[in-house]
């Protein structure tokens, strides 16, 4: 399908091709799409449902609207064509204005993926960011659930992409905070650090080296990898689970083809990693306050100790209200118990996140109740782990569903992971969204400063922190397989 379209009730989606393909003739073009959309599809996630999709979609729309991420990486399309928008507009392409105007872009695939397509958006620091609609096909399927676009992995057929495509057409648009992520260390003594340590980096962490000479850990042998993450970043037991669910899928990706049969393994490995049997399995020097010290920011330049409960084994700074496949940590504090008066309901861009422990998964199952969370620690809008020696040679951390096993010094020297706000990102949300916009006129007036902190970010370190790495800079290694961002 190129310039023409047979089917009238997909040409409001329709982009076409002198819009999409450099160099191609212009033409008039007399409807105008009322939701015109670009499309990328992890066509390895959901087992064989990704390329299936991927069939579909350039079926029932122009096929070069619609992208392979395992071929075409989102920064370079998305920048080809906001460059061709550009010079079409300078030239007076009305249509062109109108497709810039209306874009919304639609991302299939696990939330490593989702995170992806954010971060790569939000680099790119486009004219007008285009809002961006998920289809869940991974295992979690956390930011897709948080907006209403459900957990199960969809239907493939044409009626079935049709009928998303009309969710997209008639969804609202919804701000939501982006976070990034800051981590230091020491290099490993062999390999090199660039684009990707030795050790197994998340693949939304990526290598930065101009480090300001203010910094204290600015000294020869240290790294510094920035991203950024939209729904949490764990550490603790929790992450040890979901690393040895993604290490058994890299060992045997045969085995997980199904949705149900991931969830069933997922399960398992929680029983076999001691996740329900902490104490036997887990060390108590492996607990969160024998492993880091915290501190939190909650007004701009004022750092404090956060204390930790002994008992903790996991940690998760959850910026949507949805954790491990649609559960909710944070809960709805209550505001006249005097342990929740300082603390408001888990709003998704009120510049704040959410920092909730947990001892096992027994403590988790609290979820499946109607009033069940967490232990709530704090809200914050910047938060620093510091891990130096210890009891522990390594732990295991997370972020949106992509785990990673850390060293953890076993000299005088410091890891530190920083997590910070850095503006927001635009949702496409349909009526079933279970996010909450701090501006919502149902929301519970008085949580926030009415004084804004007009203090501005140190230039210490804003180099670095002024982007995610998504775009651009961003390289898989070549043997990397993108099924394992599902």
């Amino acid at each position: 399908m190129g310039d023409t379209i047979s089917d009238n009730s997909l040409k409001d989606f329709y982009i076409p091709n002198y819009i999409l393909v450099p160099g191609s003739e212009v033409k008039d073009v007399s409807h105008v799409p009322a939701c015109p959309v670009i499309v990328f599809i992890n066509s390895k996630s959901g087992g064989q449902l990704g390329g299936e999709l991927l069939v579909t979609y350039q079926a029932v729309l122009n096929k070069n609207q619609v992208f392979d991420l395992g071929e075409k990486a989102p920064d370079k399309v998305l920048h080809q064509l906001y460059v061709t928008l550009g010079t079409l507009k300078k030239n007076g392409d009305t249509l062109a204005t109108e497709i810039e105007k209306r874009l919304r872009i639609i991302v299939a695939g696990g939330d490593g993926t989702a995170g992806w397509l954010l971060g790569v958006v939000c680099d790119l620091k486009l004219p007008q960011p285009p809002p961006i609609a998920t289809v869940p096909l991974g295992t979690g399927n956390n930011l897709p659930f948080s907006f209403g676009w459900g957990k199960k992995n969809p239907g493939t057929d044409c009626q079935s992409v049709e009928f998303f495509l009309n969710q997209v057409k008639i969804a609202k648009e919804m701000k939501i905070d982006s976070w990034h992520i800051l981590m230091r260390m020491r290099a490993p003594k062999e390999g090199s650090c660039d684009p990707i340590a030795p050790l197994e980096l998340p693949h939304s962490l990526h290598a930065f080296h101009r480090v300001s000479q203010t910094d204290t850990l600015n000294m020869e042998g240290y790294h510094t990898f920035r991203g950024g993450f939209w729904n949490y970043f764990s550490i603790g037991m929790d992450a040890q689970v979901s690393y040895a669910f993604h290490s058994e899928r890299k060992l045997h990706p045969e085995k997980f083809k199904n949705q149900l049969v991931n969830q069933s393994t997922y399960l398992k490995l929680g029983c076999t990693q001691g996740w329900f049997c902490a104490s036997l399995f887990h060390p108590s020097s492996r607990n969160i306050a024998h492993l880091t010290k915290v501190r939190i920011m909650k007004r701009q330049g004022q750092w404090e100790d956060l204390k930790i409960p002994r008992s903790i084994r996991s940690i998760v700074c959850l910026n949507l209200p949805s954790f491990s496949g649609g559960l909710n940590p944070w809960g709805t504090p209550h505001r006249k118990k005097s342990h929740d008066r300082d603390l408001t309901p888990p709003y998704v861009d009120d510049g704040v996140i959410e920092i909730v422990g947990f001892r096992d998964a027994w403590h988790g199952l609290v979820l499946l109740s109607p009033n069940g969370h967490g232990t709530r620690l704090a809200q914050a809008n910047r938060i620093r782990f510091e891990f130096h020696k210890g009891a522990a040679d390594h732990t295991f951390m997370r972020i949106d569903g992509e785990p990673w096993k850390q060293p953890l010094p076993v000299d005088d020297d410091t890891v530190v992971v920083e997590i910070s706000n850095l503006g927001q990102v635009s949702m496409l949300a349909t009526p079933n969204c279970r996010s909450k916009s701090v501006y919502d006129p149902s929301s519970p007036v008085g949580h926030l400063d009415e004084e804004e902190d007009s203090a501005e970010e140190s230039m210490e370190d804003w180099e670095e922190r002024r982007k995610f790495g998504a775009a651009d800079t961003f390289k898989f290694p070549d043997e990397f397989d993108i099924a394992h961002l599902s």
